[in-house]
């Protein structure tokens, strides 16, 4: 089994695939790697010589932020924008969608759960 950036590596897919099960590499970022260390696409990671993983693991310590330090630096930069109070930081804040979606309707799976406000009946003018 192939553990590459502290993930282990499902054995029965293809590289190209497996590769992706580390957080910040996606299928493009995927490719470029195979293409940087000479390993085909096609392998099997269970297939993976020993050398192949060593190839695997210096190219993605060295070239990419992937896994905890990934995680850590998107979590500074949103922190950041709360500290200087940029409009996205105030959104992140109230926990409100960031990227110009619609509010009125939707954004339920940011907002959470829907908060009936009222309840109270007015009297008709007029009756005391």
């Amino acid at each position: 089994m192939a553990r590459i950036a502290g993930v282990d590596l499902p054995k029965d897919k293809r590289i190209e695939v497996g590769l992706r099960y580390i957080f910040g590499i996606g299928p493009h970022v995927a490719r470029d790697i195979l293409k940087k260390t000479g390993v085909s696409p096609d392998t099997r990671v269970h297939k993976l010589s020993d050398d192949d993983i060593t190839k695997l693991r210096t190219v993605i310590e060295n070239d990419y932020s992937v896994e905890g330090a990934l995680r850590t630096q998107i979590s500074m930069n949103i922190k950041r924008l709360i500290d200087i109070g940029s409009y996205r930081g105030l959104r992140h804040r109230r926990g409100l969608p960031v990227r110009g979606q619609r509010t009125k309707t939707n954004a339920r799976t940011r907002k959470g759960a829907k908060r009936t406000i009222g309840g109270l009946k007015k009297k008709p003018a007029g009756k005391t």
